[in-house]
């Protein structure tokens, strides 16, 4: 059953995030390609406004969710902040959001930071072969502090999930599908396509109850979500107003290597 033959565009917030309705899909696009979809204070109220959109709309069944060719998401704008959460979404718009349609995240390019967070909090991955996904926070004197704590050991071995934590190196989609977190792995330029295709799938289905089923395994799955707020929050404690947070930061934006005190 496809799905794709009425189209309807639109933006939420100017220059930052774009909606295109494909029958029961709606297709929300980050654009911010020269900060490589980093996310701003504009940014934050456009993925509220679009995820408020798909969840309170009936005629829509599913969400996809991409940036552009270069990146995903290169998470929060370190410059101007990514604003206050929101009351439905949290942070982002997105990681604190109790959804009930299903949304896939369509990964071209790097998904840093707090990108990788948001595709932490959609529900399924489609990939380029050439993605990546990082969370380089220890590299600026941060922890990662929008669920990927409690969330990166879900889909991917908590080894996995320890080094990347602490590395701050980032994973290739090719080695993310084999250990889980990518569903569907397609060629460059074609994971919004394939992340389509795939809510298509979805939505040949009864969409009352894949949003019953999606419910009771979400509520399953999140059980320990307070708990991973709760030492998130201690994490962020920990390393606020430190020097080496401040050095990281700094270090970024003047775009030089960082030279830690561990104080």
């Amino acid at each position: 059953m496809s799905i794709s033959g009425s189209v309807e565009t639109g933006r939420v917030a100017p220059e930052r995030v774009a909606t295109e309705r494909r029958g029961h899909v709606l297709v929300i696009r980050m654009s911010r390609p020269d900060k490589r979809n980093a996310v701003d204070a504009a940014m934050t109220a456009g993925l509220d406004a679009a995820l408020n959109t798909l969840d309170d709309d009936p005629d829509l069944w599913c969400g996809v969710l991409a940036g552009d060719a270069v990146a995903f998401c290169a998470g929060t704008d370190l410059a101007a902040g990514s604003g206050g959460p929101t009351d439905r979404g949290g942070n982002y718009g997105v990681v604190r959001r109790d959804r009930r349609t299903p949304l896939i995240a369509a990964v071209e390019g790097i998904a840093y930071g707090g990108g990788f967070e948001i595709v932490l909090a959609c529900d399924m991955v489609v990939a380029s072969r050439a993605a990546r996904f990082g969370l380089p926070e220890v590299a600026r004197g941060l922890v990662a502090n929008c669920g990927a704590l409690f969330r990166t050991p879900r889909p991917l071995p908590l080894n996995v999930a320890r080094q990347m934590l602490t590395t701050g190196q980032p994973l290739g989609a090719e080695r993310a599908h084999v250990l889980g977190l990518v569903n569907e792995l397609v060629e460059p330029g074609e994971a919004e396509a394939g992340a389509i295709a795939l809510a298509e799938q979805v939505c040949a289905n009864a969409p009352v109850a894949v949003a019953a089923s999606l419910r009771a395994l979400e509520q399953v799955v999140s059980e320990p979500d307070a708990r991973g707020w709760d030492a998130t929050d201690e994490a962020s404690a920990a390393i606020a107003g430190t020097a080496d947070r401040q050095e990281g930061v700094a270090a970024f934006l003047e775009k030089r290597p960082p030279r830690w005190t561990n104080s």
